[in-house]
């Protein structure tokens, strides 16, 4: 009798924790309709089959135990499958703020260690841009410091740091993403400065498109890669920018790469002056999406943001990727073969910064940047993902950043679990001439741009449109 009451107990349990499995697979919406009924009837019929077992008076109920402790392990693996599943996506997922790293720097040689040492110092900042995220930082500073600090205001970034440079402000402050212009426009400018100071301002990402009511309806996705390693949420220049059309339905995918010199205008930022495409990105991944969006004629609902960081770690947790490169070429570190290479993490990153070994310069490194973007694509839809599925998972959770709802993710993994179908993937680039003119975000100084080539860009408008029927 008491060997029948342990085998009660043990069946018990496993029909315990069958039922919480497929609650939380119901819930979560991993699994597809008809693959979860197929696990509800066999867990089912497991559970009924064991517990009879154990009310029949031979020692056949025994049988019922051995089966059930199998069951239970695998309830239990699952379960915390599911739940690492969801907090991960929770991590990743739904984010609506992006961080602006503000800092306040002074000259390297400055004794000055922390934000009380300068308390006396001249601030010098911007006026040109930024100014809503400045003030926020002025503010922050001073309610440290617990008094009002001189202010001195110039035009625009570059001002402000050649005035740090020759002494006439003791301090700047400014947003981290211009770093990137001042190196462009002062040679060796980050060791001529020290940080002493920053302050992460949060704000809201706008977006206004809708989200698909139906997983089946197609949709465009912003994949934004910034310039800078690190917290995924800060805002940097956006060095890569694809955009990829998604038809579900036809499974269909348009890769869309734009150079990041494009000379555009940034919409609710530079009014009617142009800009590089790459700076949006310091204003936030949303004024990205709304240069592209203005460009294309075109709604972009969702967005995904890797950076440096991102990239090496992502290749490297699938165990590499195989890209096929159209030309050979050699880096200061690698060297890529026309051809099929097999890349890791610091290879890949590589492959898609290059840009001076090719005579298109920054249109074939869009180009590459597709290539190794569509390699991931790939294996990520191939069986191979099983195998690294656990160390992709701890590797996305700090290195991707996307406003697609946990929801939409968990339906989309769903209907490529049920149907297994074969994507069709395309590339696509945009072209344009090179030249050397004005931008908003770096004042008067002339800098490499690229004219954008209006049959090219009317041509990608075409194929977007078709992609998106």
């Amino acid at each position: 009798m008491k060997l029948h009451l342990a085998g009660k107990i043990i069946v018990s349990i496993q029909i315990l924790l069958s039922a919480v499995l497929l609650l939380l697979l119901k819930i979560s919406g991993f699994v597809p309709e008809t693959y979860f009924f197929i696990l509800l009837i066999i867990l089912a019929a497991m559970a009924v089959f064991n517990m009879f077992l154990q009310f029949r008076k031979s020692r056949i109920f025994i049988l019922g135990i051995v089966l059930s402790i199998p069951i239970i392990a695998f309830s239990v693996l699952a379960i915390a499958g599911v739940l690492y599943a969801v907090r991960f996506m929770d991590r990743i997922a739904g984010i609506d703020y992006q961080t602006y790293d503000m800092v306040v720097v002074v000259k390297a040689e400055d004794k000055a260690e922390q934000l009380q040492d300068i308390a006396n110092y001249r601030f010098g900042i911007q006026t040109g841009s930024d100014t809503e995220n400045t003030e926020k930082m002025i503010q922050d500073i001073e309610t440290n410091l617990g008094r009002a600090v001189k202010i001195q205001e110039y035009d625009n970034i570059q001002q402000e740091a050649q005035a740090l440079l020759s002494g006439r402000v003791e301090a700047a402050v400014y947003n981290n993403a211009f770093s990137g212009i001042l190196e462009e426009y002062i040679d060796g400018y980050a060791d001529q400065v020290k940080e002493i100071y920053r302050y992460g301002v949060e704000v809201p990402v706008e977006a206004d498109s809708q989200e698909p009511e139906d997983t089946q309806e197609s949709f465009n996705l912003y994949i934004s890669g910034i310039d800078v390693d690190g917290p995924i949420s800060t805002t940097s220049r956006s060095d890569v920018n694809i955009i990829a059309s998604v038809n579900p339905q036809e499974h269909k995918i348009l890769l869309t790469s734009t150079p990041r010199d494009y000379y555009v205008t940034i919409p609710g930022v530079s009014g009617e002056q142009r800009d590089k495409l790459t700076h949006a990105g310091i204003y936030g991944v949303d004024k990205s999406m709304e240069t592209l969006e203005k460009l294309y004629g075109i709604d972009i609902t969702y967005y995904v943001k890797v950076n440096f960081t991102s990239v090496v770690a992502i290749v490297d947790a699938l165990g590499g990727v195989d890209v096929d490169s159209p030309y050979e070429f050699s880096t200061s570190e690698y060297h890529f073969n026309q051809g099929v290479n097999h890349l890791d993490g610091d290879m890949a990153l590589a492959f898609a910064r290059e840009r001076y070994s090719f005579t298109s310069g920054d249109n074939q490194r869009g180009r590459n940047q597709e290539i190794l973007l569509t390699a991931l694509i790939q294996k990520a839809l191939s069986p191979a993902i099983l195998q690294s599925m656990g160390s992709l998972i701890d590797t996305l959770g700090s290195s991707v950043e996307t406003n697609m709802s946990r929801e939409q993710m968990t339906a989309l993994i769903s209907r490529q679990l049920a149907e297994g179908s074969q994507w069709t993937i395309e590339s696509t680039a945009a072209i344009g001439a090179g030249d050397t003119q004005a931008c908003y975000s770096s004042g008067s100084q002339p800098l490499y741009v690229m004219w954008p080539n209006e049959d090219s860009v009317e041509n990608i408008k075409a194929k977007i449109e078709e992609v998106m029927k």
